[in-house]
């Protein structure tokens, strides 16, 4: 039998973000210049950990440490999720923030050894932006995630996430259109908190062609976006910057990939929050078109956060429709928020840049 959630708008969390639930923190590092576009986010968990399971889908994916998040093991217990820059070479940065974690005593006892012996599970995706900045050895190493981390550790509970052209999310592109990294938060009927992170890297365009607006508008809260329908010459002219060859760059149509986190204080066992992540990925596929290419390296990791107040269940559908829902809102929010950049790589356009009188109100 097939049970339906009636569409409602969202209610975001206080900041919209990911951080608005209990125990999630994020820090970036973000590197521009000097042959640098690059960037890692980090997302910090409570130093118990939290349950953690992910959802592969495209076709040339780069991480680590996903195998271990596999339902036939069981699953698994998380202490951070890394998203970065730097295509396979940016996984290094994982290496980083395991050690700030190792240093900082968290991490699972390992079997068969003392109880200080502790070894944490960093699982991490890493999206494709090699030379943007005009360097393709200008990447992420461990030293970002190390310092990422401390950047979560050092952000007070509840914070805000700074969104565009930062952490992961410095060099995406999307479409040939800048891309970046993007959040949002919706709290349900019952309480619970869901909250979704993103950095859009895609191969596909994020925005209807009909219109220029982006595809998962709808998904959004009452006013959460604050677009004007762009007017027909605006989309037009938009549509022919976007068509241009690519001005003397080589890279936009080498491997792209959208990568992300959907956390949520619902107590969920391995096999719920593997649905979390794939809703995550359904959310993907409501704001880019086409997703889940052979190319694409679409990654979504779903995290249940323990030690949140709940004093009401809700229904798991009502959980799997708000993170399908948040996964896409952050990707609407990640190109809104995204800078145009010039850098010896080309000059690639935001959408904001492409359509001024469209964004004019606040994103």
């Amino acid at each position: 039998m097939n049970i339906s959630v009636p569409f409602t708008a969202p209610v975001p969390g206080p900041h919209n973000a990911i951080t608005d639930v209990p125990g999630v923190r994020v820090g970036h590092v973000t590197r521009i210049g000097d042959g640098f576009l690059t960037g890692t986010t980090v997302v910090l968990l409570p130093p118990s950990g939290a349950p953690a399971a992910v959802e592969v889908v495209g076709g040339g994916p780069a991480t680590r440490d996903t195998a271990a998040l596999d339902l036939r093991s069981g699953g698994a217990v998380a202490h951070a999720v890394v998203l970065t820059g730097g295509s396979a070479y940016g996984l290094s940065a994982a290496g980083g923030t395991l050690d700030w974690l190792a240093a900082h005593c968290r991490g699972a006892r390992a079997l068969n050894a003392a109880s200080d012996v502790l070894v944490p599970l960093v699982p991490a995706a890493a999206l494709y932006d090699l030379g943007r900045g005009g360097t393709f050895t200008a990447r992420p190493d461990a030293a970002f995630g190390r310092d990422a981390a401390q950047a979560a550790a050092d952000s007070p509970p509840f914070s805000p996430v700074e969104q565009g052209c930062v952490g992961a999310g410095t060099g995406a592109v999307s479409a040939e259109m800048k891309g970046g990294l993007g959040t949002a938060s919706s709290v349900l009927a019952g309480g619970t908190v869901v909250g979704a992170l993103v950095a859009v890297n895609a191969h596909g365009s994020t925005l209807d062609q009909a219109t220029g607006l982006p595809l998962a508008l709808d998904a959004g809260a009452d006013g959460e976006f604050a677009l004007a329908r762009p007017s027909a010459a605006e989309h037009a002219a938009a549509q022919r910057r976007l068509a241009e060859p690519a001005r003397g760059r080589t890279g936009l149509d080498l491997p792209n990939t959208v990568i992300g986190v959907v956390a949520t204080d619902a107590p969920l066992d391995p096999a719920a929050l593997r649905r979390v992540a794939a809703a995550g990925q359904r959310g993907m596929a409501r704001a880019v078109s086409p997703a889940h290419g052979m190319t694409d390296g679409d990654t979504v990791f779903a995290l249940s956060v323990p030690g949140s107040a709940i004093t009401a269940a809700d229904p798991p559908a009502a959980v799997l429709a708000a993170a399908e829902a948040a996964f896409a809102r952050a990707m609407v929010h990640a190109v809104l928020h995204a800078e145009s950049v010039v850098t010896p790589f080309g000059h690639i356009a935001s959408y904001r840049e492409l359509y001024p009188h469209a964004t004019a109100g606040p994103a």
